[in-house]
């Protein structure tokens, strides 16, 4: 610490005069160096670590009491450590929100109960306590020599060796250690900055706008999409809120690969990184940073996307080759918009020249916070812009139609400007339309139909005639193509969606019927409905809702239909109590004059109703929303109205169950109101749409077992297996895929499956189908491979050899799926004999390099039979270069999963000899013993790791003086614990790597001072005869030294 923090670390003068870090990647590269220090230090100098600190190291912490294990004494908001000095002081003290600790033992042990809040912690800790070494080694050695530039922890090496006393030998080895972690920070914050990135909102929107351009559907674009997660832009260029842009952050993103999840992204002026992405509950972005920063948005994305990073090199060509395309001429600024727009074309051509680098320029620029909201697109700008041109080619200046916005709705827009940003406040369950895309005006000079024009003018009857001309304009209008895009356009360029609107809150139904009528044609269109919400215009609609005429609730209902396929606008439904009241049309026909179940079938009652469930449809895509439907009391209307043979009806109805049951909530609710049973009937629909959403309800709904039985006793296994015949329509396809797959979780239905002939159905879709259905073929094979007729159906069918081709994919959830299906495979010695030919086992190995978890722990547990039933396992293993040191490198994992699957790989691999060798001489042996005692609250009530890792400690204590090695490195007795558990397969193991550790004579007394006797004899009477014998074969070890012992003190 020393002249890193004082010199290197950047400080801020926060409060009272308190000095704190500033949020720098600076400050963050220095924090984490003194972490990983700190984390390692009780394993390199455990002697080191118990050294009691002259005056403990205090801050406050947010560490819930909870998050402690064991060696700790948790008593409400108050923590004590077992560890404790000389005076039986604990070494670390917890009283909420104070801490106090006094060993690096028990800072690093801290550290790791600190998880994802590591950072925070240690930055608390170096902001409270401004001479940490001070403290650490007494006030004494806080000196520093000024004159002769000596620095802090060298002025504290001159001090101590001038002291006498018994504990002079450690502080000079703690005192070297600080000095060398000094320099350590010295030269690293110089190698830091001198990388450091410095960009600006200009170039980062130059870039964005540019991949932009090259963005979209296709093989040869760089992504699917980019977009800001929010349309609103400060006067300084800057997207983000202005508490985050003290921070120096200028966007946010959200990007869509080709072959990835979509990313959120930040941008700041010290380079980009990844964020925590939008939360589950309420749609708000995560600002935390996940990962490293990068140096700009392209370097970012190549290295998480191939396919990018492949065609960004195809398309550069076409970046550097655009500006010499089109090189407008500069001309005069002249009043009239032809020449205007010629000069906006021209400053475009040149913002294009300094886009062809894409963030090189590293501007030094400190951005300065905006409290001024304007929108990156001046809508209103662009109307009056295109008004007065068309006003001048008429002869005549059209009225603005900003007079017709009532005062009621200026308001509405003036506080949704103020509380822009609870935009992203929605979650969404599917990313359709999520973002808001640019707006896109008509070019002034472009060659426009004649119905463009004529739209124009019948917006100026709506807005200056009578009630008279007003419906005899909107049946006009009405007959345009209103599917077409320009004649949308043209209603909203001359303001015409604002007189729209303003219809709709008169008391003339004839105008609000005409009015809804054309607003509901053109709000297909993506541009239009956020104008829509923009004008307040959804209030409205959901105002019209309660109208007695059935006819109005129809058309307001489908325009919110079709308006809700974003959050915002999902958000203003709900906020406006829509969602109740498009609940309530479900019910319409329960207040008629006759029966209910016949006034359903209506055609009125009925077509209100449809409406009503395609609006929930649209709408319940926001998990506040599915929450608001179930409470207005939902579930059972739709229920109800899945009884109809009406398939316009039906469709609407199912969809918002499938949208629906992604909720645990609703997935009881739909077993409670008995829907299963009429979603499996409309399976045999002849409509394969209905047919699609009821797959995709089953799938979501068969997470939970009892609703997986309900699907087989209703008979829904055979609809779904003769469905898979059908190939044509991809998104059914990928549909009944995903609801075989979950049903397949269940015995029985695997077996019926079996009897459909549905598994070798499933074997010919391998091929040529896209990702989204290959997903859930291989998840549903791989449930159907548990079972041995299973799999030798499946290697008869040709299925091993597709199989093994997708494990060189780069989809994470395809992958998962694939290694599960074949690592059951390869429990078959013939299907195994086609993975080791087809060199499965290879590719199955580079997995384990994979960056996500998921699928390194599922490559590694489709290691396990691999090996086993290999027939040369042991030379296979070898032949992987390195393979054997990525294993043990993988044990440094935090995942549980990983290290569980790591640790049963090792066990297989340790069979053999000559790796047991080899992996010994790589440090398996520290590594497993670090993960039983130092780190071994990891394992608590993980019973999984606890099995495993007692197996593998069992298989390596067979090679050289491991056994002596284990127990230097303190792994004896967190094992001893590890008989507490309440699972037989863990008493098991574990006794079997007491068996083998009690061969050394250091071990058996470990084993007897923590209590391993009483414990394993209550094991010799288990009815599991491995584990009677090894507890029976460790007790008598143990017993023959103490008989040794006593033998030679009398002798």
């Amino acid at each position: 610490m020393g002249v890193a923090l004082t010199r290197s670390a950047q400080w801020t003068a926060a409060g009272h005069g308190a000095k704190t870090l500033e949020v720098t990647p600076l400050n963050e590269a220095i924090v984490k160096e003194i972490i990983l220090f700190v984390e390692s230090f009780i394993y390199k100098y455990p002697q080191e670590a118990n050294y009691v600190f002259v005056e403990p190291l205090e801050w406050k912490t947010n560490l819930d009491p909870s998050a402690f294990g064991s060696g700790y004494a948790v008593s409400g908001t108050t923590v004590k450590s077992e560890e404790v000095d000389k005076n039986g002081e604990p070494l670390l003290y917890l009283s909420v929100p104070q801490i106090k600790i006094r060993s690096f033992g028990q800072l690093s042990r801290m550290l790791y109960f600190a998880k994802n809040m590591k950072l925070k912690e240690a930055q608390a800790c170096i902001e409270a306590n401004e001479n940490p070494v001070a403290k650490i080694l007494g006030f004494d050695y806080n000196i520093i020599n000024e004159k002769n530039g000596n620095s802090f922890v060298s002025s504290i090496l001159d001090k101590i060796t001038k002291d006498d006393g018994p504990e002079i030998e450690i502080k000079m080895k703690i005192a070297l250690q600080l000095k060398q972690l000094d320099l350590h920070l010295l030269n690293h914050s110089l190698k830091h900055i001198s990388l450091e990135i410095r960009l600006n909102p200009g170039t980062v929107k130059n870039d964005i706008e540019l991949l932009k351009r090259f963005s979209g559907k296709g093989e040869q674009t760089v992504l699917e999409s980019i977009e800001y997660t929010s349309d609103y832009e400060f006067s300084n260029g800057c997207r983000a809120p202005p508490w985050r842009q003290i921070k120096g952050e200028i966007c946010y993103l959200l990007v869509k690969p080709h072959d990835a999840e979509i990313l959120c992204v930040t941008c700041s002026k010290e380079g980009v990184f990844l964020n925590g992405g939008k939360t589950d509950d309420e749609g708000q972005i995560n600002y935390e940073r996940k990962g490293e920063i990068y140096k700009d948005l392209v370097t970012l994305l190549k290295e998480k996307s191939a396919i990018f990073s492949e065609n960004m090199s195809k398309q550069e060509v076409k970046f550097s080759e655009q500006p010499q395309k089109d090189q407008p001429n500069e001309a005069p600024k002249e009043e009239v918009a032809i020449t205007h727009k010629a000069s906006i074309a021209s400053r475009k051509s040149s913002q294009e020249k300094n886009r062809i680098n894409l963030g090189r320029s590293q501007l030094t620029k400190r951005l300065e916070p905006s409290l001024n909201w304007r929108t990156s697109v001046s809508s209103k700008e662009s109307r009056n812009t295109l008004r007065d041109t068309q006003a001048e080619k008429h002869g005549g200046k059209l009225e603005k139609s900003r007079s017709s916005l009532s005062p009621g709705r200026a308001q509405l827009i003036r506080k949704s400007i103020e509380k822009i940003e609870e935009i992203i406040s929605d979650s969404s369950s599917e990313s359709e339309e999520d973002e808001e895309q640019p707006d896109h005006r008509q070019e002034t000079n472009a060659d426009l139909p004649s119905e463009y024009w004529q739209i124009q003018k019948l917006v100026k009857y709506l807005k200056g005639g009578n009630q008279t001309a007003t419906v005899i304009a909107l049946c006009s209008m009405k007959d345009f193509n209103l599917a077409q895009e320009t004649c949308q356009l043209a209603i909203r360029d001359v303001g015409g969606l604002e007189v729209l609107i303003n219809l709709l809150e008169t008391d003339e139904v004839k105008c609000k019927i005409g009015s809804l009528k054309i607003l509901k044609e053109i709000s297909h269109n993506p541009q239009i409905r956020r104008n829509i919400v923009d004008l307040g215009g959804l209030p409205v609609m959901v105002n019209i809702l309660d109208s007695p005429h059935k006819s109005l609730k129809c058309l307001a209902a489908e325009t919110i239909a079709n308006v809700a396929k974003f959050r915002r606008a999902r958000r203003v439904v709900r906020h406006h109590g829509g969602i109740t009241k498009l609940v309530a049309l479900l019910d319409c026909g329960k207040h008629s004059a006759e029966p209910a179940q016949s006034s359903l079938y209506e055609t009125r009652d009925v077509e209100v109703a449809r409406c009503g469930a395609l609006a929930l449809w649209s709408c319940s895509k926001s998990y506040a929303n599915k929450e608001a439907i179930r409470k207005a009391g939902g579930i059972p209307l739709l229920a109800r109205l899945l009884k109809t043979s009406h398939e316009n009806m039906l469709i609407p109805v199912v969809g918002t169950l499938q949208e629906c049951a992604s909720e645990e909530n609703y997935r009881a609710a739909i077993k409670a109101e008995r829907i299963i049973e009429n979603l499996v009937k409309n399976l045999n629909s002849e409509n394969e749409q209905l047919q699609e959403h009821c797959a995709m309800a089953i799938y979501q709904c068969a997470e939970d077992e009892e609703t997986r039985d309900l699907v087989r006793l209703h008979g829904g296994l055979k609809p779904l297996a003769s469905l898979l015949n059908n190939t044509d329509n991809k998104e059914r396809l990928a549909a009944v895929t995903g609801a075989i797959w979950k049903c397949s979780i269940s015995k029985e239905n695997v077996t019926k499956f079996r009897e459909y002939r549905a598994i070798e159905t499933l074997v010919g879709l391998l091929t040529d189908q896209p990702e989204e259905v290959l997903v859930n073929v291989v998840g549903a094979l791989g449930e159907c491979c548990q079972e041995h007729e299973n799999r030798v159906v499946i290697r008869k069918c040709g299925g091993i050899q597709p199989l093994v081709n997708l494990l060189v994919g780069i989809n994470q959830a395809l992958l998962v799926n694939v290694t599960k299906a074949v690592g059951a495979c390869a429990v078959e010695p013939e299907s195994m004999m086609i993975i080791d030919r087809l060199d499965g086992v290879r590719l199955l190995w580079s997995l384990l390099k994979n960056p996500h978890p998921d699928v390194k722990a599922s490559a590694a547990w489709a290691l396990c039979p691999c090996i086993q039933n290999a027939k040369d396992a042991g030379e296979m293993v070898r032949s992987f270069v390195g393979g054997l040191e990525l294993v043990v490198n993988l044990l440094k994992s935090d995942n549980k999963e990983v290290l569980a699957s790591v640790c049963a790989v090792i066990t297989n691999i340790a069979k053999d000899q000559e790796n047991l060798a080899v992996i010994t001489d790589h440090g398996v042996v520290p590594l497993l013993s670090k993960l039983a005692n130092t780190f071994v609250f990891l394992v608590q009530n993980n019973d999984k790791l606890r099995r495993h890792l007692a197996e593998t400690i069992s298989r390596c204590c067979m090679w050289g003086r491991n056994r002596v090695a284990f127990g230097e490195h303190k792994a004896v007795a967190p094992l001893v614990r590890y008989l507490k558990s309440n699972d037989t397969n863990v008493h098991r193991a574990t006794a079997q790597a007491l068996y083998q550790l009690s061969e050394d004579a250091d071990n058996c007394i470990t084993m007897h001072e923590n209590g391993a006797v009483k414990l394993l004899l209550d094991m010799v009477g288990s009815p599991d005869e491995e584990l009677q014998e090894a507890a029976a074969g460790c007790i008598s070890n143990i017993r023959r030294l103490a008989l040794a012992i006593e033998k030679a003190r009398y002798s």
